[in-house]
């Protein structure tokens, strides 16, 4: 029921919009509420999507969930914030597209208190996965609903998205939008991440290259007592 209405009846509502210089350029952020949900979410627009000049194709899109402890202090336990400054960087450089910031998508899904105690659980040997689903959470529980009837709010009809994550593809299927090619994004494995994105990558489906190589080369803290 949820599902039938997120495709058939409108979710969001465009609050603000503001510009928005950035290192790697200007974009205007593009402020939306989730009506149901009392969320709030920004979409970061670089160039015309729709209008005279443009037909809403072949755009590029990143659908980024919200990581307060990667996107905004840094940490290295995860790949968030560099996937998040490498799409900034790569709609920069093509002059069109979106990255469309989704609250409410913490820990893929299960919100900060929840990931913190999940990361408890990782620093005693659970991985990732294992970890939620101790703590009775699904592995991932976003949804991407309320990204897609933004998406064609700003007037998206077919996109190039950004991700390394295939069920992202699924998830915004079904909304008038059309995937029209999976662009993938670069891999920014350490010492700290690298348990975490072999995780997500053997458990969940992620297209991660090179991740072998990176881990038979450095020390696992894991290995002895840690987690990553």
């Amino acid at each position: 029921m949820i599902e039938w209405r997120r495709k058939h009846e409108k979710h969001i509502e465009r609050v603000a919009e503001a510009r928005i210089p950035t290192r790697h350029g200007e974009f205007r952020a593009i402020g939306y509420t989730s009506i149901y949900e009392d969320v709030e979410h920004v979409a970061l627009v670089r160039g015309e999507i729709a209008g005279p000049n443009a037909d809403g194709d072949d755009v590029l899109v990143r659908v980024h969930s919200e990581c307060l402890t990667g996107d905004v202090f840094g940490s290295r336990r995860c790949d968030c914030g560099p996937q998040l400054d490498a799409a900034l960087a790569m709609v920069a450089r093509e002059g069109r597209g979106v990255v469309l910031y989704m609250r409410g998508h913490e820990g893929r899904g299960i919100g900060l208190m929840h990931k913190l105690q999940a990361y408890q659980l990782q620093d005693a040997g659970a991985d990732t996965v294992d970890a939620n689903l101790k703590l009775g959470l699904p592995a991932d529980a976003r949804d991407y609903g309320i990204g897609a009837q933004i998406l064609v709010d700003l007037g998206v009809r077919s996109m190039r998205l950004l991700t390394n994550n295939p069920a992202k593809r699924v998830g915004l299927d079904g909304y008038g939008l059309h995937i029209i090619e999976r662009v993938p994004l670069p891999v920014r494995a350490n010492a700290e991440n690298i348990r975490y994105l072999m995780t997500k990558r053997d458990k969940l489906g992620h297209d991660l290259a090179g991740l072998d190589d990176f881990h038979e080369s450095v020390h696992l803290p894991g290995e002895f007592g840690g987690a990553l």
